[in-house]
């Protein structure tokens, strides 16, 4: 399987589709560790070793894609901007946005749509065990109502056996999402880019592709991230 994965990697290198090359170099790269630490034999383990070195080296280029969602699009749910990038690898995500707070501010991204991106987690195909979390605290009355929908959040996850961590910063201010695949994720508005419904009844209150987006930027990037061999 890790052959099969590596030289797909290098006929998608070859046709020029650098990012689907990256996710096949970084899936045979995770292949070929599982053989490193299943086998005993110390030559096999030394060329193992050699070819994961020449396929880091070859995946370790930068890679920048930038997406722009324009105002009132559709067609941008969860599943759709991120499917690419959560191979069956992604056991562990983290969360990084300053709004993770009342369900009733219009302007901020809202404990909803958190919640609806573990759900698409969940579902797969990754096999996401852990899912960190980094926000700040929300203002006033508003604080226990963020705790208790959080706190639901995290309990809801561990029947799935999902682990959610989280904890809080008053200095943080990017939004980024992480994959342990080595993707990384920048939304301009974080997760929080969809218009609100005109109704409970509106086509798009439940399927959020069909829900219009406020205009905003993604940026996709890929840094080196591999086991210690």
């Amino acid at each position: 399987a890790g052959a099969e994965t590596v030289k797909r990697a290098v006929q998608l290198d070859a046709a020029s589709r650098f990012q689907e090359s990256l996710v096949c170099y970084q899936e045979g790269i995770d292949l070929l560790l599982q053989v490193v630490k299943a086998t005993t034999d110390e030559a096999k383990k030394h060329r193992y070793r050699q070819k994961i070195s020449e396929l880091t080296f070859l995946s370790d280029g930068k890679y920048h894609k930038q997406i722009r969602i324009e105002e009132n699009a559709t067609g941008f749910g969860y599943e759709k901007l991120f499917h690419e990038y959560l191979t069956e690898i992604v056991s562990e995500v983290w969360v990084e946005d300053p709004y993770i707070r009342q369900v009733h501010q219009a302007s901020r991204y809202s404990l909803y749509n958190f919640l609806r991106f573990c759900e698409m987690l969940v579902k797969g195909p990754c096999k996401v065990k852990t899912i960190h979390l980094l926000t700040s605290y929300d203002a006033g009355d508003g604080r226990s109502q963020q705790m208790s929908a959080l706190e639901e959040i995290k309990q809801s996850l561990s029947n799935y056996g999902v682990t959610l961590n989280i904890d809080f910063s008053s200095s943080i201010h990017d939004r980024e999402i992480r994959f342990n695949n080595g993707w990384t994720i920048k939304i301009g508005r974080g997760l929080d880019y969809f218009k609100h419904p005109r109704g409970h009844f509106s086509i798009g209150y439940c399927d959020f592709d069909l829900r219009p987006c406020r205009e905003t930027t993604v940026d996709v990037f890929h840094t080196k991230h591999t086991k210690k061999m």
